[in-house]
């Protein structure tokens, strides 16, 4: 028989033209596709201009003493909002931040808008006595201004709809509705609040504000709360004291005296663009005898945590610095030592570099206690390897039974070394919160980063990289790197397991840093500076403790005096582990003779 080493000439040729009609054919429908999407983009926009077309109609016919020539734009500002309202649906159609920017890599000062460009409307729907839909977002009204209030009027089949708003201090409008003759014009006990919202990209790293872009609010008269990132949010069975949809810094919230009930609500990822998401919101409010006579508040603040509690609505939970212990951990330990730390006068970067510091001292007898226990692992190896020298071919409970015996004897305890672990799990996640949700680090430099909050990119890619993106954060470099320096001075301590099938710990252990890469590169900047303070601290204490505080020949001088007393009685987990792997000894051997 022929072997076949490869491809002949003729298959060659047959190959290359066949990869040419496949090229060919690609591009030939790719182009097909383009020039689909394109007619169907120009359709869903010429059926959007013939649907606000026949909305504006609708409005015209039912306020035929305004038409739509006459809207126009009013204002009111203090020294936190700037805001504007539009004559047409009686909203509030542009809201500045004055004290806040945007981010943008070219404007520093770009205005932080969170309503403009009719990316939010809102209104109110009922049906008439006709059966036919009227939503206030689509009647023209009649604006008057009156110091820090703006009155809008409109007319409706001889009813008359007022939002009055009053720009109260700080972040708060409030908002009234009032109706005179409304129970002549509709039969219908409720309104329907209908909000949509396209929410704009306004910090670096579109990922991490996604993520935090969703909805919240709160029931049970304040004292509940939650939110929901979910594509559909249903809360019928709740009566929603307020509504809002929160981003990374800042958050929309509107309030209702009598609350919001029937809330339904949709949100959606928006992939490119200025848009990070869309949202839709539908809740009930009451009609008092017939009359729409209720009192809301419109708020538009930023999530700093002093400003949130002073409320007094529960809006600090806004903020998600974590549940139950890790919140506490965040509002009670990590804030108030920055915020300490940085009323120094000190730069955002030196302040986090500190309180890693603070953090390591609090937590130093614990890490001196795994260092210690390290050492002592590594004087006891040969003593390990001789026991699965010794036990290789035995039983692998037998074995690990004698393995638990040689540290009994030396005074080693394994499950030392899984407290200190075990502590800096919640510090982790406190942390993994507290950096991208801290508005004080919003915007502040630190060396080549320009905002703590989010990722350092001076190394750009000239492509992207799936899960990493398409730049390198140094921070994040410099911490892998420090991490695997870690990694390499602790592995060899490690105990490798003798079964087969077991995973190797040292692997496992090389790879974290390396997927760890890969998390931070598009996290905060701050997060990976501390975490890089963090591990260069532990890489110093364990130079310290190897070189000055412990003597190796001491430790083991010691582990020889302990294997030569009595060996110290077991605690109760250690008899419970014993007595386990005696029962599954016996099982094992009761097996096997069954077998026979």
């Amino acid at each position: 028989m022929q072997q076949n080493n490869g491809l002949d000439k003729n298959q060659l040729i047959s190959f290359g033209v066949l990869s040419l009609l496949l090229i060919g054919f690609m591009l030939y429908f790719q182009n097909r596709q383009a020039s689909t999407e394109q007619e169907n983009i120009a359709n869903q926009a010429k059926k959007t201009e013939q649907t606000t077309a026949a909305k504006a109609n609708a409005a015209t016919e039912l306020n035929a003493n305004v038409t739509p020539n006459a809207i126009q734009k009013v204002n009111l500002k203090n020294d936190e909002l700037s805001l504007e309202f539009s004559s047409l649906g009686g909203q509030v159609s542009s809201v500045r931040l004055n004290q806040y920017n945007a981010y943008d890599g070219k404007n520093k000062n770009k205005p932080l808008y969170l309503f403009s460009n009719k990316n939010a409307e809102y209104g109110f729907e009922f049906k008439d006595k006709a059966g036919k839909i009227v939503n206030t977002k689509d009647l023209v009204f009649t604006p008057s201004v009156a110091g820090n209030t703006v009155t809008l009027t409109s007319q409706l089949s001889g009813a008359t709809i007022q939002f009055i708003y009053t720009l109260s201090p700080k972040y708060t409008l409030d908002f009234k509705v009032r109706t005179q003759g409304l129970a002549n014009l509709t039969s219908d006990k409720n309104a329907t609040f209908k909000w949509n919202y396209n929410v704009r990209e306004s910090e670096k790293g579109r990922a991490q504000e996604q993520t935090h872009t969703e909805f919240t609010y709160a029931f049970d008269n304040y004292k509940a709360y939650d939110y929901d990132a979910r594509s559909e949010m249903d809360e019928t069975k709740e009566t929603l004291n307020w509504i809002g949809v929160k981003q990374q810094f800042f958050a929309a919230v509107i309030e209702a005296q009598h609350g919001f009930t029937q809330s339904k609500g949709y949100q959606d990822n928006i992939e490119t663009g200025e848009y990070l998401k869309k949202f839709n919101y539908d809740g009930q409010v009451a009609f008092t005898g017939g009359e729409f006579n209720q009192d809301f508040a419109w708020y538009f603040m930023p999530l700093d945590l002093p400003l949130l509690k002073s409320y007094n609505k529960n809006f600090d939970e806004i903020l998600p610095l974590g549940w139950s212990f890790i919140g506490s951990l965040n509002r009670h330990v990590f804030m108030p030592m920055y915020n300490l730390i940085s009323s120094w006068g000190i730069a955002a970067g030196w302040a986090i570099f500190i309180m890693t510091i603070i953090v390591k001292l609090i937590l130093s007898p614990v890490m001196y206690k795994q260092h210690k226990l390290s050492a002592m692992m590594k004087v006891i190896r040969p003593e390990i390897d001789e026991v699965n020298k010794k036990y290789k071919d035995a039983d692998p409970m037998k074995k690990q039974q004698e393995t638990m015996a040689v540290y009994r004897k030396a005074g080693v305890n394994q499950l030392a070394g899984c407290l200190p672990a075990l502590v800096q799990v919640p510090l982790f996640y406190a942390l993994f919160r507290f950096f991208p949700n801290m508005i004080d680090l919003r915007g502040k430099s630190f060396w080549f980063a320009e905002d703590l909050t989010a990722y350092d990119d001076l190394i750009k890619l000239p492509f992207s990289i799936p899960f990493l993106g398409d730049h390198l954060s140094i921070f994040a470099l410099a911490c892998t790197i420090v991490i695997l320096i870690y990694t390499m001075m602790t592995a060899g301590n490690m105990q490798q397991p003798q079964q087969e099938g077991m995973p190797n710990m040292k692997v496992l252990m090389y790879i974290f840093p390396v997927t760890f890469l890969f998390f931070l590169n598009t996290s905060a900047s701050g997060l990976s500076w501390y975490y890089f303070v963090s591990n260069a601290i532990n890489i110093i204490i364990i130079l310290v403790i190897k070189y000055v505080i412990l003597d190796e020949k001491k430790i083991h001088a010691q582990i020889q005096e302990n294997k030569q007393k009595a060996p110290k009685p077991e605690g109760r987990f250690q008899k419970r582990m014993r007595e386990m792997m005696e029962q599954a000894q016996e099982q094992q051997k009761q097996q096997q003779k069954n077998k026979k």
